[in-house]
């Protein structure tokens, strides 16, 4: 069982001897409202970095402890050190980084060959993980307001990593779930951007053929210590109400969704969203998610304050596999401006125009990027009615 350290707090750390990790239960990291940190996250005005951020918060240092411990046991397919990073030339605002360990040691992906595809226990799925992978289960203090279903939620340690701390979020493993976005795990994945006081912690989802490689409930968390694209890009609304957003001058279109925290706002953009990724899955079109603090839809900037969480969805071209020539794959990160690249060829070589390229050539034709938008419309018009 979790040992106490200190008011309240559990050790996330494994005891030296591997032998014990086995018997271990899972240490809950219990939080409340007061935890979600709305206000005062911002980067700095000199170049970020993990260390000049605000002061860590207690999710902070408990996933990046037990993280780093991780590391230092072993339990990854490589050691990840600091990743050579650029920032591409141009006016996305690429930040393309070197991971060859990635592209050579990550989990050949299983054979996908639909966004529907139901659960294969057969499969790698995350029932088979080892012990010492998990670090916490995120759980909120019971009787929160506005929510009507708790839902259980590991934080597992992604054993071949983009960045530092990345984490899969995995609701119960043990119900067998798909890769079909849920509103709890979303709502996991909404509010572990809110406990984490840097402003890189980012999260986001890759549906069945948007480049999940396990079809098994779970989303992506990780730092990256510099802004993206998505933050502060201008958008315009789709519906009188302003639910719905389109994003403009970004590495590719996506509909966005705003709320300024937790409470029944955060609630019903967790509605709409799933609203839409049901939408999605339901006519088999891939799609992938991200979350990340940003500033509120409109005409906003790079430099915007990140006053609230931007919620980005794009539909896309189905791809299953990994293609082996490309500099990078196109899932979650790539379409936020987060470009993790293979060789040091590629990276050394690749423009702004190249990865757009590469980008571009996944997006829906514009006949079916058309039908989504006026379907996701339409939903967002019969809710306000």
């Amino acid at each position: 069982m979790a040992v106490p350290h200190g008011s309240n707090e559990a050790s996330y750390l494994l005891p030296p001897n591997e032998e014990e990790w086995e018997g271990l239960g899972i240490p809950d990291f219990i939080y409340g409202r007061k935890d979600l940190t709305q206000e005062g996250i911002q980067w700095p005005r000199n170049a970020p970095s993990l260390l000049d951020t605000p002061p860590p918060s207690r999710f902070d240092t408990a996933l990046c402890s037990a993280w780093r411990q991780r590391m230092e046991l072993g339990l990854f397919r490589y050691c990840l050190g600091e990743l050579q990073t650029q920032t591409l030339p141009g006016a996305v605002g690429f930040v393309a980084q070197l991971n060859v360990e990635r592209g050579v040691q990550r989990r050949r992906p299983q054979n996908i060959r639909s966004v529907r595809q139901p659960f294969d226990p057969e499969q790698f799925n995350f029932n088979r993980i080892r012990p010492g992978e998990v670090l916490f289960r995120l759980l909120r203090e019971p009787g929160l307001p506005d929510v009507l279903q708790q839902e259980d939620i590991l934080v597992v340690i992604n054993v071949s990593p983009l960045e530092w701390g990345h984490v899969l979020l995995v609701p119960e493993p043990s119900r067998g779930l798909p890769q079909r976005l849920l509103p709890g795990a979303l709502r996991a994945g909404l509010e572990a951007v809110l406990l984490s006081s840097h402003p890189g912690f980012r999260v986001g989802f890759n549906s069945l053929g948007g480049l999940a490689s396990v079809n098994h409930l779970h989303l992506h968390g990780y730092y990256l210590a510099h802004r993206l694209p998505v933050e502060g890009a201008p958008s315009e609304p789709l519906d009188p109400g302003g639910h719905l957003h389109l994003l403009q001058a970004v590495p590719a279109p996506g509909f966005l969704f705003y709320t300024s925290g937790p409470g029944p706002d955060l609630e019903a953009l967790i509605s709409r969203v799933c609203q839409a990724t049901d939408y999605l899955s339901d006519h088999d079109i891939a799609h992938n998610l991200f979350v990340t603090r940003g500033a509120p839809p409109g005409k906003t900037s790079p430099s915007s304050a990140l006053t609230g969480v931007r919620v980005i969805l794009w539909a896309r071209k189905s791809s299953f596999g990994i293609k082996e020539g490309e500099a990078f794959n196109v899932a979650l990160c790539e379409l936020a401006g987060h470009l993790p690249v293979k060789t040091s060829q590629d990276f050394s070589s690749l423009t702004e125009a190249a990865a757009l390229a590469l980008i571009q050539d996944c997006l829906l034709p514009h006949d079916q990027a058309e039908e989504v938008r006026a379907a996701l419309v339409a939903f967002t018009a019969q809710e306000e009615q």
